[in-house]
């Protein structure tokens, strides 16, 4: 069993001690690597809830069959050991003494911290008033061989965190709750949609052509077809596809690659849903967008009131709108002009000593210069609107304004959570726009896809009105449990290699 002395080990000293406890049991012919299944009564959280009558010094009528990782070990005295447990669901106490267990009590003597164990015995409270299983069978189910991490001064270096996840999943219970929360999450927007007739596809992630955003893909190369391919960089073209075939209502929740750096809010691998709907518009979007977020939020027990960061942020729809030029007038003092006119935002980018690319598109320009001027200033949800259409190439334009287009980006905490417009469906539009994105590739843009010729013989047969949305699941999560960096809401974010 773990000894106080262990402090003062080395790691390797701590290894060649468990590895050796692992030998003894083979030797009594326990061998935990033999063990198949283990049939448990309850998960700990069950197991909890099950027995939460009970009051100090009173036992439960039956015993439990439990299993989970060793968390910690006391020993009081040479024949009784009190042990944390840990699974999924939670925690709970272990009573083990020679009294009760018999000779298998000298098994305990071969437990480390880290071990995974399954234990049978009966419920009681202590006069402290913890719910505590004493133990009258163990079996070792696996032998950790590397020491866990302190709990106080163990993982706490971000980077090997990251790289050894598992590990911090362990140690840290509020990385595991949070992964959690994360599926939930998931888990509501998917009935949400599912219970509203929408029907889940999957689209490939494997293209000849990556397009539907302005973002370089990763590339890679097909041996058996002797071509070129390229990761997704969004699911939009082939979900609207979907919608020109038929599928009325559709959607994605799917991972994105982009060839881009990191950041707070940035992974190359990202989830995005993706949903797309005939016979509606941006505004029927803009309503399904606030019901998928509060779907969300609820899943993770928040209602109206949120904090994020140290601020407050409210909920409570409907969310104002603000339209994307009043926006750069109020916060940044750019007339229209400073932003249509490409000369005039090259002159305010260069003024404004905002960072960018060589060769970036006045689109791209554009957007740097809200980004860098309004988004600071976005923390409670807000709607922003009417787009220039040099910024969405796939948009159908406003018809009192054909400079701008039905579109809107929803933002929260600084951050941009949702992006949804009016589907463009006129072929010759969208091919004249696509030539415009070839001219700005040709011209040195990186981001600027290559126009995907097939999508506008799809239009060609006709696309019905449609309304389409895409939402950053890592960003939502970010936002709904409060944490500060992308990586804290992906099990497994991206590392340079060592």
């Amino acid at each position: 069993m773990t000894a106080a002395g262990d402090a003062g080990a080395t790691e390797s000293d701590l290894i060649e001690a468990r590895r050796a406890k692992l030998a003894a049991l083979r030797d009594a012919g326990s061998d935990p690597f033999a063990v198949t299944k283990f049939k448990r009564s309850h998960v700990i959280a069950d197991a909890r809830a099950a027995f939460a009558t009970l009051g100090p010094h009173e036992r439960g009528g039956s015993e439990v069959a439990l299993a989970g990782r060793l968390q910690s070990l006391r020993r009081m005295g040479k024949k009784l050991v009190f042990a944390d447990v840990v699974d999924q669901s939670g925690r709970i106490q272990l009573y083990l003494r020679a009294e009760k267990m018999g000779e298998a009590f000298a098994r305990v003597e071969l437990l480390d911290r880290g071990d995974v164990v399954g234990v049978t015995g009966v419920p009681f409270v202590t006069k402290s008033g913890e719910l505590t299983i004493e133990v009258s069978a163990l079996a070792v189910l696996s032998k950790s061989l590397r020491p866990l991490p302190e709990k106080w001064h163990g993982l706490v270096d971000p980077e090997t965190r990251y790289r050894r996840r598992y590990v911090d999943l362990m140690v840290n219970r509020a990385v595991l709750d949070t992964m959690l929360l994360r599926s939930r999450m998931i888990a509501s927007i998917r009935r949400l949609l599912d219970e509203r007739g929408y029907i889940e596809v999957e689209t490939p992630a494997l293209l000849a052509l990556a397009g539907g955003a302005n973002a370089r893909p990763f590339v890679t190369h097909s041996h058996a077809f002797g071509v070129p391919l390229q990761l997704r960089i969004a699911t939009e073209l082939n979900l609207k596809r979907c919608i020109v075939g038929g599928i009325e209502k559709v959607y994605e929740i799917g991972r994105i690659f982009r060839n881009e750096g990191t950041d707070r809010t940035r992974n190359p691998e990202f989830t995005m849903l993706e949903l797309y709907e005939a016979y509606t518009d941006f505004e029927g979007m803009m309503r399904l967008s606030e019901d998928v977020l509060l779907a969300a939020a609820a899943a993770a027990g928040i209602e109206e009131d949120h904090e994020f960061d140290g601020r407050a942020i409210s909920l409570r729809r409907p969310f104002p709108r603000i339209a994307y030029l009043e926006a750069m007038q109020r916060f940044g003092e750019l007339q229209r002009e400073d932003v249509l006119d490409e000369t005039r935002a090259r002159a305010e980018a260069k003024r404004r000593a905002v960072q960018m690319e060589p060769g970036s598109s006045h689109a791209h320009v554009v957007d740097k210069l809200f980004e860098a001027t309004v988004e600071p200033h976005l923390v409670n949800p807000v709607f922003v609107t009417d787009f220039p259409v040099l910024l969405s190439p796939l948009a159908k334009r406003k018809r009192d304004d054909p400079h701008l287009v039905e579109r809107f980006e929803l933002f929260i905490a600084n951050m941009e959570i949702a992006n949804a417009f009016s589907e463009l469906n006129d072929p010759d539009d969208q091919r004249e726009r696509f030539l415009g994105q070839a001219r700005e590739r040709l011209a040195g843009d990186p981001e600027a896809p290559e126009p995907d010729w097939d999508y506008v013989t799809a239009l060609e047969y006709g696309m019905p009105p449609t309304g389409g949305i895409g939402m950053g699941i890592d960003r939502l999560v970010m936002l709904l449990t409060d944490e500060q960096s992308i990586r804290d809401v992906l099990l497994f974010p991206f590392q340079k290699p060592q």
